[in-house]
């Protein structure tokens, strides 16, 4: 007999992706050791360089006072990425980065608490990660943004551009660095 509960067709669904995707629904005995990490590849580790935890400084003052902490952790595994950041100004936004093997791109989804998400989708280029897409504004607004991510020095820079008719002109969003915070 089928159960009809929620739970439990969530659960076959769930047990049908994994045996889809190739891993294992169910981990048969609590000592069995786990499968070897499926992200392990190269473009998996391309984001590597911005694990950490940071103060993050403007471009225009990269000697004054720190304006937000943000603490980039892996997930699942390495699979992805979590960012926390906690601006000066009360600013929270958390993203989860992510290589997508199927279109061999970054990811982006980012969600403040003011109100506004992002989705982004970009690649590695000139030793920078640039990410492009829209950012969805409480107030109904659409506008395009494109990120770059880049090593500088022992920190990594991380500027921004937005474009509010569609790409057709871009302007600058924000320019920041982000160094090791002290301990």
């Amino acid at each position: 007999m089928h159960s009809t509960h929620p739970f439990h067709r969530m659960r076959n669904a769930l047990v049908a992706i994994a045996l889809i995707s190739g891993m294992p629904a169910v981990a048969s005995a609590a000592n069995e050791a786990p499968s070897p990490a499926r992200c392990s590849t190269a473009e998996y580790r391309q984001f590597d360089f911005w694990i950490g935890d940071w103060d993050t400084f403007e471009m225009e003052e990269p000697n004054g006072p720190s304006i937000a902490r943000a603490e980039i952790t892996p997930i699942v595994s390495g699979c992805a990425l979590h960012e926390r950041y906690e601006q000066s100004d009360g600013l929270v936004g958390d993203s989860i980065l992510s290589f997508d093997p199927v279109r061999r791109q970054w990811q982006q989804t980012w969600i403040t608490n003011r109100g506004s998400n992002m989705v982004l989708w970009g690649e590695l280029r000139d030793a920078a990660l640039v990410l492009e897409g829209e950012v969805h504004l409480h107030d109904g607004t659409t506008i395009l943004q494109r990120i770059t991510w880049r090593t500088e020095g022992d920190g990594v820079r991380e500027s921004a551009v937005l474009s509010r008719d569609g790409g057709a002109s871009w302007e600058p969003a924000f320019d920041v660095l982000f160094r090791k915070r002290a301990r």
